[in-house]
């Protein structure tokens, strides 16, 4: 059935490329106008020859012959200014060569066209496949991923070492790093040593170090913890989801099924397997839960492209928060009004920290923005809770800490 229909494409393709390769050559090849005024004038020409011949043998009387000879004459003369037209016509040579180029060039052109642009052949490089096909396909990829181990060998030789770090911090975690295995039971010391590893993008060490923290912390990890331990599996991975992740990522979906770090992941797994519907399902489910945390803003980044994959219609939801609108008339207050306007903003931005939770990003803006507003003490029970609700997180602590650093809190 497939070639059949891959045949009826090529038989209408060509059918349609005859038919313009005609409609530009036939009007040359036709009878030239000029071939036919020529034509009448011969014989116009015989007539009067003919009337010449009938007045000589009596036949034609004398006057007829001359009414005759005059309205021949008014043909003729009609005629032969029609022949004589502004242009000459083309020669019959160079009409049937422009008529061949012109084949040539049409039918030549949509053969080459099609050879660089289309799937040319029986099978072409994109063959048609069965869904089921696909599906099977797309299981095979996924059964057949490399291993953790694998992936990070991989991945560890194309990471770059960061740039610009101080020496007497390059010491610090030198010395974690000896200190900590010499103790290892101590939880808070394998928690720093992850920290740090990961903000000098040593990602397989700090999923050490943060495996570590796990076993340690036995049933009483928190979600935020096996979670942190995916997130550095992965990146120390290059990216990519491997068997081990995905097993520790069914895990948290059996304790916590809305959980977002799980969903993203899997979303992430499936796209990353040829089955971009399966992804863009899960990332809407993403979208969909109201949170504003980092898998939100890993899902928004990458469900269009799932999206068109999988052949949906999919318009990302906006952003909550302040607009450029709402930005540019703050700009145009006068102070009161601006005070006003920021400290409703910032009464927003407390309560869905509060209800909903949110990023290190928007826990950092609010801690700076109750600085501003004068409400350090408030600003000081926000950043505790914010380093209780971001422990174990190297990279959104380590946000936190610069803003209460430059908002001048302990």
């Amino acid at each position: 059935m497939i070639e059949g229909g891959r045949m009826l494409f090529f038989v209408l393709c060509g059918a349609m490329a005859l038919m313009v390769t005609a409609m530009l050559v036939l009007p040359l090849l036709r009878p030239r106008e000029s071939d036919a005024g020529a034509s009448e004038v011969a014989v116009y020409k015989a007539q009067l020859d003919e009337v010449d011949r009938d007045v000589a043998q009596g036949v034609l009387d004398p006057a007829e012959a001359e009414r005759a000879r005059t309205e021949i004459a008014r043909r003729l003369l009609s005629a032969d200014k029609a022949d004589a037209g502004p242009t000459a016509p083309a020669p019959v040579g160079l009409s049937r060569t422009a008529a061949a180029l012109s084949a040539v060039l049409v039918l030549g052109a949509t053969g080459v066209g099609y050879t660089l642009l289309g799937a040319f052949g029986p099978a072409g490089p994109y063959p048609d496949v069965p869904r089921a096909d696909r599906i099977a396909n797309a299981d095979a990829m996924r059964d057949g991923r490399p291993s953790q181990a694998e992936l990070e060998s991989v991945a560890g030789r194309m990471t770059l070492a960061p740039e610009n770090v101080p020496e007497d911090y390059l010491e610090m975690v030198a010395q974690l790093r000896e200190v900590v295995p010499t103790r290892p039971d101590e939880v808070e010391g394998w928690v720093l040593l992850a920290r740090h590893e990961a903000a000098l993008g040593n990602f397989s060490a700090a999923a050490r170090a943060e495996e570590q923290v796990v076993a340690l912390r036995g049933e009483e990890v928190t979600l935020q913890e096996r979670e942190r331990l995916v997130d550095l599996l992965v990146a120390a991975a290059g990216g990519v989801v491997s068997p081990e992740v995905e097993a520790r990522v069914q895990e948290l979906l059996e304790d916590d099924p809305g959980n977002l770090a799980g969903r993203y992941y899997l979303g992430l797994l499936y796209a990353q397997t040829d089955r971009p519907d399966v992804g863009f399902g899960l990332w809407r489910e993403v979208l969909d839960s109201g949170g504003d945390g980092p898998y939100v803003r890993l899902a928004r980044g990458q469900i269009e492209e799932a999206a068109f994959r999988a052949g949906e219609e999919y318009r990302l939801p906006p952003q909550r928060g302040p607009t450029e609108a709402d930005m540019a008339a703050a700009a145009e207050m006068d102070p009161e009004a601006r005070a006003a306007m920021i400290a409703n903003m910032v009464a927003g931005l407390e309560d869905r920290l509060a209800t909903d939770g949110g990023t290190a990003e928007d826990w950092a803006r609010l801690i700076t923005a109750k600085t501003v507003l004068g409400d350090t003490a408030q600003a000081q029970a926000i950043l505790t809770e914010a380093r209780q609700v971001f422990a174990g997180r190297a990279e959104d602590l380590a946000q936190i800490d610069r803003a209460a650093a430059q908002a001048g809190l302990e």
